[in-house]
């Protein structure tokens, strides 16, 4: 069939590039269609009982997205000119086309300057912009208010937080909200024929708009980049909230594909040049490397698949298999002219192919099992790229092994030039210390085992969002900012049911001393004034206190913080229950929804407490932080398990690195499991097959070791890397030994074999680890951290491979002798 394929592609050679130069176009015009998602929902576990719990309480509380500005004026915070500055960014910034409101402290009601009676406050709220305001009473109130203090502005009253409230989208929310009801109702049973037609529709129309707004949200945040630029001079600008936060990272992956695309080329580009001699041998394995990326992006982009910043590495992933697949050929076609420079072109391919047909086959092989394994993990993004790299490499073996000989054909037979060749050594340096050293190569591998077990055993999950930029960038210094000074970064919210109790509000009724008042209420209000008890208050007063004990929390919102100003402007009293459900009805709308509306839900019987946790704390473990809360808020608040729970981003994000770590396990297990099967199948042996995984495991295990010894968090994009590490050593792993059984088949002599091979195929796996390596180097200079982890831990694999491959792999050939005894071999 090998033959056949080759004759056929050599004979039709002009037809096939014809065809192959529409194919790319067309699938090259649906790529630009390939979308980049870096929203929360691709940091989740679809199945996640925590979203689910999250999407009923966010359907519940009014939860606007925002964007922080944090100011820190050169002059007093209160001064005419600082406050001037805040009015004119405030007025600029309602300018903006999808800015609803401003929340600054020109705009929050003032209740300590001076203390009033509730009821007072009420028919007069107070702000900054009130006349006669004494703004040494404003300063105090800010800076010690459970309101403001740390939260709108910081302890020093250096810096203040402008919010910028962005206007709702009712299409975007029905839409959502009905793409989570079929989700919802999904795992609770089987969806009917109706209700699945029902679901992708919803899927469908949901990611169509989702689409179709994103671009929109990036200018709204340009925009209001642009509106504060003129303000720079006036103080410390930053802006941020997560929304912000998804919209870089999108920039920084659309940035680093284009980018560090272009320059892993160009820097191929100069290596093959130096490595081969021949322009042929440059521009080759470019054009395939171009066609086979554009091709499965363009299919990507077709069947829906999107770019996640956990599948944001696949092009160079993929150009990884794509130039190893094309090095190895163009060797072996410069070894074989040397030994055949009488045939013709034809022939000549058709004897590489022959050779290199098999391995090559079994390789992509073994990659669609390792990447295969990847889709048993529950991280939908992570199910994705598996998919997106079994596509790739798919697309890599076809279009290699059809264009490379069309472009062949085209051009006439020329002798190689060997210059590189014939002065590049290691690779017989390499056999040397195989025949010599064995003892030292063994003793290197049980010392790195141990490294790597020791590594292994440090290996954290924990990560941060603010650890994902450079302490340079501006992304970085504002998220520092808000993180520090204004109450911290990362969003976790508790919710806490109430049991009902229907007799007491009946007793409330009739013992309540304000008959006349209540007349005046509505349904709705009854609901409200019977709702707040003085048990609820306590138990919302400790469950707060509580939380901001913790050292990891920042800033924590509720009622209780609304309480805690009660006693201040009542001299060490509590509002008592008629005052509350007094601000909860009468409070002006505007005042309500920063105060009371996100933190009550009288329908539903419950509170809820807003926490930000200080995501650049040191030694902030998430995982220990989240059990301690939940533990602790039975055994220290009195909290029954079943009455309260634990939501938000937070929550969803550590659920995500805790799977991370489990399903890490799981599937690596899976892959070596299928590897394993996929050597017993090509070379017929089960000590072959043993042996080739044990070499393939070193890279995995050196990198684990690496990352738990330099304290690099395992995290949804480092996840990958032990697939990546893996495939390079399986594709060189099969390459080794299928030529040294060819060539153990000449004399039945194992050193002499070792020394031929490492003479033929290991000039290949050299050169492809060596353009491959430099390449991504480049990525080391990333301002976005996961890339230049990426890239390094890429480098750091590719090196270790070809290490183990020609050092560790050929010692346990020649030691345990899988393809037959042979010959002895004496010096």
């Amino acid at each position: 069939m090998l033959k056949l394929y080759t004759n056929f592609i050599t004979a039709h050679y002009k037809a096939v590039l014809f065809a192959l130069t529409i194919i790319t176009g067309v699938f090259g015009y649906y790529s630009q269609y390939l979308s980049i998602d870096a929203s929360a929902e691709t940091l989740l576990l679809e199945n996640d009982q925590s979203l689910k719990l999250t999407r009923e309480v966010h359907g519940r509380y009014i939860s606007p997205d925002y964007l922080v500005v944090s100011f820190s004026p050169k002059e007093d915070m209160l001064s005419e000119k600082t406050l001037s500055t805040i009015k004119s960014i405030k007025e600029a910034l309602l300018k903006v086309n999808g800015v609803e409101s401003i929340t600054s402290i020109l705009d929050v009601p003032l209740l300590e300057s001076p203390p009033k009676p509730i009821q007072e406050v009420i028919g007069n709220v107070q702000t900054l912009e009130s006349p006669n305001v004494d703004k040494s009473l404003v300063k105090k109130e800010l800076t010690t208010s459970p309101l403001y203090a740390q939260n709108l502005v910081s302890s020093d009253f250096k810096t203040t937080a402008i919010m910028v409230n962005l206007k709702d989208d009712p299409k975007y929310t029905e839409l959502l909200t009905n793409r989570n009801k079929f989700i919802l109702l999904e795992q609770e049973r089987d969806l009917s024929k109706e209700e699945r037609v029902q679901f992708e529709n919803a899927k469908i129309a949901f990611k169509a708009y989702r689409d179709s707004t994103r671009d929109d949200t990036h200018q709204l945040i340009e925009n209001v980049r642009a509106t504060l630029k003129p303000y720079k001079g006036e103080g410390d600008l930053f802006l941020g909230g997560v929304m912000m936060i998804a919209d870089d990272m999108i920039s920084f992956v659309k940035n680093d594909i284009a980018l560090y695309g272009i320059a892993i080329l160009v820097v191929m580009i100069v290596i093959l040049w130096v490595i081969f001699r021949e322009i042929r041998f440059v521009v080759i394995p470019i054009i395939v490397s171009i066609s086979a990326v554009v091709i499965t992006t363009g299919i990507n982009a077709l069947i829906g698949l999107e770019i996640t910043v956990i599948s944001s590495n696949y092009v160079a992933m993929q150009l990884i298999t794509t130039l190893s697949l094309v090095i190895h050929l163009i060797v072996c076609y410069r070894e074989e002219y040397t030994l055949f420079p009488d045939v013709s072109q034809k022939e000549l391919l058709g004897i590489v192919f022959e050779r290199m047909g098999v391995p090559s086959i079994f390789i992509i092989l073994t990659s669609v099992a390792g990447f295969g394994s990847l889709m048993t993990c529950d991280i939908v993004p992570i199910i994705d790229l598996g998919n997106m790299m079994n596509i790739g490499v798919t697309m890599s073996l076809l279009v290699t092994y059809t264009l490379f000989p069309a472009m062949m054909m085209l051009l006439k037979k020329e002798p190689p030039i060997m210059a590189f060749d014939n002065a590049f050594t290691l690779n017989e340096s390499f056999a040397k210390i195989v025949e010599h050293h064995g003892k030292l190569i063994l003793g290197v591998v049980v010392s790195l085992a141990i490294f790597s077990i020791l590594g292994a055993s440090r290996l954290m999950v924990e990560n941060s969002f603010i650890n994902y930029f450079k302490e340079n960038t501006e992304i970085y210094k504002g998220m520092k900012k808000i993180d520090n000074n204004l109450g911290g970064t990362t969003p976790l919210e508790i919710v806490v049911k109430f049991p009902k109790a229907k007799a007491e509000v009946k007793s409330d009724a009739s013992a309540s001393p304000i008959d006349g008042f209540e007349n005046e209420f509505d349904e709705m209000s009854n609901d409200a004034k019977y709702w707040f008890t003085a048990q609820k208050m306590e138990t919302i007063l400790k469950v707060h206190d509580y939380l901001l004990s913790l050292p990891e929390v920042g800033n924590v919102s509720s009622l209780g913080t609304l309480s805690k100003v009660g006693r201040i402007l009542k001299d060490g009293k509590d509002f008592d229950n008629f005052e509350l459900a007094l601000m909860y009805n009468e409070l002006p709308a505007e005042y309500k929804k920063i105060l009371i509306s996100p933190y009550v839900n009288i329908e539903h019987d419950e509170a809820r407490f807003v926490i930000r946790v200080v995501d650049s704390m040191k030694d902030l473990r998430r995982n220990e932080l989240l059990q301690t809360i939940q533990t602790e808020l039975h055994t220290k608040v009195g909290l029954e398990t079943e009455n309260y729970n634990l939501v938000g981003m937070m929550v969803l994000y550590n659920n995500m690195l805790q799977s991370l770590f489990s399903s890490q396990i799981s599937t690596l297990g899976l892959a070596v499991l299928s590897l394993g099967g996929m050597f017993l199948f090509l070379f017929r042996s089960l000590k072959i097959a043993m042996l080739a995984m044990t070499v393939n495991m070193v890279p995995i295990s050196v990198i684990f070791g690496i990352m738990g010894f330099a304290n690099i968090p395992l995290d949804m994009m480092s996840i990958t890397i032990a697939s990546i590490a893996l495939g390079i050593t399986v594709d060189n792993t099969i390459h080794y030994y299928y030529r040294f059984r060819e060539e153990l088949k000449i004399d039945g002599d194992y050193i002499a074999s070792m020394h031929r091979a490492h003479g033929t195929i290991a000039f290949g796996m050299f050169y492809y680890s060596l353009a491959t390596i430099v390449g991504f180097l480049v990525m080391v200079t990333s301002n976005f951290i996961p890339t230049l982890i990426f890239g390094l831990l890429t480098v750091i694999v590719l090196i270790v491979a070809i290490v183990s491959d020609l050092l560790f792999s050929p010692f346990l050939v020649v030691f345990f002798k899988p393809f037959g005894k042979g010959k002895n071999h004496k010096k």
